[in-house]
């Protein structure tokens, strides 16, 4: 049987076409990623810049001055340092445990931001339950935490790990029954949609007036989710410790340092996005309807503007937790977990009830 040349090559063309989109579809879903990621890294090199600048100053001392201009290069130095320095293991630890833990902590953090959006349709992930995925993900954080600190084989590392473990569920309860009034509230769990509820008026629609005392709860709660000041108590002074970070060195302590700026930038970004308004213009949709569709153009410029405010709003979130550092002393621990169970806990369920109540009244 005679087979025909231009037949095969056909065949031949055909196939090379559909491996070239095969190719061209992983890049599609690689790119993203990638730029999220790149994205995120330079995010937390400014934060890290920003903090250090910000507590010299608060401080009257000179600051960052030597790696790069204006010191902005001082975080990139700090962590080609530790990438280079010796990784010590603990000879009696279970050394599994020991290095998975860091990693749990940053990746955890880092799927986080796969529902944030930064513009209308510039999201990773819209999904319907976008929130609760991130609540989801940051449970998962302090597991982390533990298995380092009960690997490390060291009594004050495993006391570390237990005080981070029992911070971060007395907070994650609060910060829930916020997310979830504010669910209530724009009648859907997607971040984008969340953010579209709040586009109607500018900035008197924003959750942050329709729900100020979950505002309250859900800033303090985030900085505890966080371990900033005055919250800091994994890493206990009257102990001489670094709590569960104590047998670390190189990389791997250094990833501690990295997960908790990922999650300090992450919980800025959600502030944004469920109270600020997100990337919408602040303002008011009788005084610049122009102006105000720039927020549902798909276009470079329109993607632009929007990045710009949502970060914008997010780093004066990202100020107030830098000034707060330096400015509350810490808590001990029981005044801590009472601030958690006994305060934040009541008030975040009656603003709950009150946010049900009034959208039952509103049908």
């Amino acid at each position: 049987m005679m087979i025909d040349i231009t037949e095969v090559q056909d065949i031949n063309s055909f196939s090379r076409l559909e491996s070239l989109k095969e190719i061209y579809g992983i890049l599609w879903v690689l790119v993203p990623s990638f730029t999220l990621v790149l994205g995120i890294t330079i995010g937390v090199l400014v934060i890290v810049w920003l903090e250090r600048e910000i507590s010299a100053g608060i401080q009257q001392r000179i600051g960052l001055e030597y790696a790069g201009p204006l010191g902005i290069l001082q975080a990139l130095a700090d962590g080609t340092k530790l990438l280079f320095k010796e990784n010590l293991l603990p000879s009696r630890g279970d050394t599994r445990l020991f290095s998975i833990g860091p990693s749990i902590s940053v990746i955890s953090i880092l799927v986080s931001y796969s529902v944030i959006p930064f513009g209308y349709n510039f999201v990773l992930a819209n999904l319907n339950i976008g929130v609760f995925l991130w609540i989801a993900i940051l449970s998962i954080a302090p597991i982390g935490l533990l298995m380092s600190g009960y690997g490390s084989n060291n009594k004050y590392s495993f006391l570390g790990g237990l005080r981070a473990t029992a911070q971060s569920i007395s907070y994650e309860i609060p910060l829930t029954l916020c997310v979830l009034s504010i669910s209530l509230l724009s009648n859907s769990s997607s971040t984008v949609d969340i953010v579209d509820a709040q586009s109607k008026y500018g900035f008197l629609g924003w959750n942050l007036w329709r729900q100020p005392i979950g505002f309250i709860v859900f800033l303090i709660s985030s900085l505890a989710e966080c371990e900033r000041l005055p919250f800091d108590l994994p890493e206990a002074e009257e102990e001489l410790v670094a709590g569960y970070q104590t047998e670390y060195s190189g990389i791997k302590f250094g990833l501690f340092y990295v997960a908790s700026y990922l999650n300090l930038l992450a919980s800025s970004l959600f502030v944004t996005v469920l109270y600020l308004g997100g990337w919408n213009i602040s303002i008011p949709y009788i005084f610049g309807s122009e102006l105000f569709e720039i927020n549902k153009t798909c276009g470079i410029f329109g993607t632009t503007i929007a990045i710009f405010i949502t970060l914008a709003k997010t780093y004066l979130f990202l100020f107030i937790s830098i000034i707060t550092r330096w400015t509350l002393p810490r808590l001990r621990m029981d005044q801590l977990l009472n601030l958690g169970w006994k305060f934040l806990l009541p008030i975040s369920l009656g603003n709950l009830l009150l946010t049900t109540s009034s959208q039952l009244l509103s049908l």
